[in-house]
């Protein structure tokens, strides 16, 4: 199925993220690592700080598997609807914030 997500990115775990989302980590987990990563990079940060994209899953609970093994760790207030087709948000595109955030913390 495929769903649309709005969810908060948790802050303080931003650069973790960014890192297992860039160092394939993220990418080579079975069954779904390859469409998280591809998630990310069409999520897209609106004004009001929501992170929002589509994502395929064929959980028998929307996004169980994914939610389990990374989701629920850098969001909260994850929020699924089923489309019938890929929807496309306004806002920056969510790997650049990560990446831009992840760069702001590592400065000493």
């Amino acid at each position: 199925m495929l769903y649309s997500v709005s969810a908060k990115l948790i802050p303080d775990r931003a650069p973790e993220f960014h890192r297992r989302l860039t160092d394939g980590s993220i990418a080579a987990q079975r069954p779904d690592g390859a469409e998280i990563v591809a998630a990310m990079r069409r999520a897209r940060v609106g004004s009001d700080g929501a992170v929002r994209w589509t994502e395929i899953c064929f959980c028998p609970t929307p996004l169980q598997h994914e939610r389990a093994t990374v989701l629920d760790r850098y969001f909260t207030g994850i929020e699924t609807k089923v489309i019938d087709k890929p929807e496309t948000f306004d806002g920056a595109p969510f790997m650049d914030r990560l990446a831009a955030q992840t760069e702001a913390e590592e400065r000493p």
